[in-house]
Protein backbone atom coordinates (compact mmCIF):
# COMPACT_ATOMS: atom_id res chain seq x y z
CA UNK A 1 0.00 0.00 0.00
CA UNK A 2 1.42 3.27 -1.10
CA UNK A 3 0.73 6.47 0.90
CA UNK A 4 0.59 9.84 -0.74
CA UNK A 5 2.70 12.55 0.73
CA UNK A 6 0.22 15.08 -0.61
CA UNK A 7 -0.98 17.25 2.24
CA UNK A 8 -3.80 19.66 1.87
CA UNK A 9 -2.85 23.16 2.98
CA UNK A 10 -5.36 25.10 5.05
CA UNK A 11 -5.73 28.88 4.91
CA UNK A 12 -6.47 31.73 2.54
CA UNK A 13 -4.54 32.92 -0.44
CA UNK A 14 -3.31 36.48 -0.77
CA UNK A 15 -5.87 37.13 -3.53
CA UNK A 16 -8.74 36.02 -1.30
CA UNK A 17 -7.56 38.28 1.50
CA UNK A 18 -7.21 41.25 -0.87
CA UNK A 19 -10.77 40.72 -2.15
CA UNK A 20 -12.07 40.75 1.42
CA UNK A 21 -10.09 43.92 2.23
CA UNK A 22 -11.48 45.61 -0.88
CA UNK A 23 -15.05 44.70 0.05
CA UNK A 24 -14.59 46.02 3.59
CA UNK A 25 -13.10 49.26 2.23
CA UNK A 26 -16.05 49.78 -0.12
CA UNK A 27 -18.55 49.17 2.68
CA UNK A 28 -16.68 51.56 4.98
CA UNK A 29 -16.60 54.24 2.26
CA UNK A 30 -20.39 54.05 2.09
CA UNK A 31 -21.17 53.57 5.78
CA UNK A 32 -18.94 56.18 7.44
CA UNK A 33 -20.35 59.26 5.63
CA UNK A 34 -23.91 58.01 6.18
CA UNK A 35 -23.20 57.51 9.87
CA UNK A 36 -21.69 61.00 10.13
CA UNK A 37 -24.81 62.56 8.60
CA UNK A 38 -26.98 60.51 10.94
CA UNK A 39 -25.01 61.72 13.95
CA UNK A 40 -25.33 65.36 12.84
CA UNK A 41 -29.10 64.96 12.57
CA UNK A 42 -29.17 63.38 16.03
CA UNK A 43 -27.06 66.17 17.54
CA UNK A 44 -29.37 68.75 15.96
CA UNK A 45 -32.04 67.68 18.46
CA UNK A 46 -29.77 69.17 21.14
CA UNK A 47 -30.36 72.62 19.64
CA UNK A 48 -34.05 72.00 19.09
CA UNK A 49 -34.50 71.00 22.71
CA UNK A 50 -32.82 74.07 24.19
CA UNK A 51 -34.61 76.39 21.75
CA UNK A 52 -37.99 74.95 22.78
CA UNK A 53 -37.03 75.42 26.43
CA UNK A 54 -36.09 79.05 25.78
CA UNK A 55 -39.31 79.65 23.81
CA UNK A 56 -41.39 78.11 26.59
CA UNK A 57 -39.65 80.21 29.24
CA UNK A 58 -40.15 83.36 27.16
CA UNK A 59 -43.86 82.64 26.74
CA UNK A 60 -44.31 81.98 30.46
CA UNK A 61 -42.50 85.25 31.20
CA UNK A 62 -44.70 87.06 28.67
CA UNK A 63 -47.86 85.63 30.23
CA UNK A 64 -46.79 87.03 33.61
CA UNK A 65 -45.15 90.37 32.68
CA UNK A 66 -46.69 91.14 29.27
CA UNK A 67 -43.24 91.46 27.67
CA UNK A 68 -40.39 89.17 26.67
CA UNK A 69 -37.20 89.15 28.69
CA UNK A 70 -33.53 88.37 28.41
CA UNK A 71 -32.20 84.87 28.97
CA UNK A 72 -31.27 85.72 32.54
CA UNK A 73 -34.66 87.22 33.39
CA UNK A 74 -36.54 84.15 32.11
CA UNK A 75 -34.45 81.79 34.22
CA UNK A 76 -31.32 80.83 32.28
CA UNK A 77 -28.42 81.80 34.50
CA UNK A 78 -25.52 80.36 32.47
CA UNK A 79 -23.65 82.87 30.36
CA UNK A 80 -23.06 81.97 27.63
CA UNK A 81 -25.88 79.46 27.42
CA UNK A 82 -25.03 76.14 25.81
CA UNK A 83 -27.22 73.23 24.79
CA UNK A 84 -27.25 70.12 27.01
CA UNK A 85 -24.35 68.43 25.19
CA UNK A 86 -22.63 71.74 24.35
CA UNK A 87 -22.88 71.35 20.58
CA UNK A 88 -24.65 74.74 20.30
CA UNK A 89 -24.43 78.12 21.98
CA UNK A 90 -27.74 79.90 22.47
CA UNK A 91 -28.45 83.61 22.33
CA UNK A 92 -31.42 85.89 21.93
CA UNK A 93 -30.92 87.61 18.62
CA UNK A 94 -33.63 90.04 19.59
CA UNK A 95 -35.81 90.37 22.64
CA UNK A 96 -38.19 93.28 22.89
CA UNK A 97 -41.38 93.76 24.82
CA UNK A 98 -43.38 92.40 21.88
CA UNK A 99 -41.17 89.72 20.26
CA UNK A 100 -38.11 87.50 20.59
CA UNK A 101 -35.91 85.34 18.41
CA UNK A 102 -33.68 82.71 20.01
CA UNK A 103 -30.81 81.30 17.94
CA UNK A 104 -28.70 78.20 18.54
CA UNK A 105 -25.36 78.45 16.73
CA UNK A 106 -23.04 75.44 16.34
CA UNK A 107 -19.95 75.75 18.53
CA UNK A 108 -16.93 76.66 16.40
CA UNK A 109 -14.70 73.64 15.84
CA UNK A 110 -17.32 71.28 17.27
CA UNK A 111 -18.91 68.31 15.55
CA UNK A 112 -21.87 70.40 14.37
CA UNK A 113 -19.77 73.17 12.82
CA UNK A 114 -20.03 71.51 9.39
CA UNK A 115 -23.77 70.80 9.63
CA UNK A 116 -25.63 72.09 6.58
CA UNK A 117 -28.42 73.52 8.73
CA UNK A 118 -26.12 76.00 10.44
CA UNK A 119 -27.75 78.11 13.14
CA UNK A 120 -31.30 77.16 14.14
CA UNK A 121 -33.77 79.78 15.35
CA UNK A 122 -37.22 80.01 16.85
CA UNK A 123 -39.29 83.16 17.28
CA UNK A 124 -42.28 84.32 19.30
CA UNK A 125 -44.55 83.47 16.37
CA UNK A 126 -43.34 79.87 16.45
CA UNK A 127 -41.42 80.25 13.21
CA UNK A 128 -38.54 77.78 13.05
CA UNK A 129 -35.72 78.65 10.69
CA UNK A 130 -32.26 77.45 9.74
CA UNK A 131 -29.49 79.71 8.47
CA UNK A 132 -27.53 77.04 6.61
CA UNK A 133 -27.63 75.67 3.08
CA UNK A 134 -30.07 72.86 3.92
CA UNK A 135 -33.81 73.45 3.68
CA UNK A 136 -35.77 74.22 6.85
CA UNK A 137 -37.96 71.13 6.51
CA UNK A 138 -35.07 68.73 7.00
CA UNK A 139 -33.50 70.82 9.77
CA UNK A 140 -36.55 70.94 12.02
Amino acid sequence: MKTDDFRREHGFTLIELMVVVAIVAILAAIAIPNYSRYMQRARRSDAQQILMQVAGAEERYYATYNSYGSLSTVGFTASPLYSAHQYYSVALASATSSNFKATATPVSGGPQATDGCGALSVSDTGARTAAGTTTNGSCW
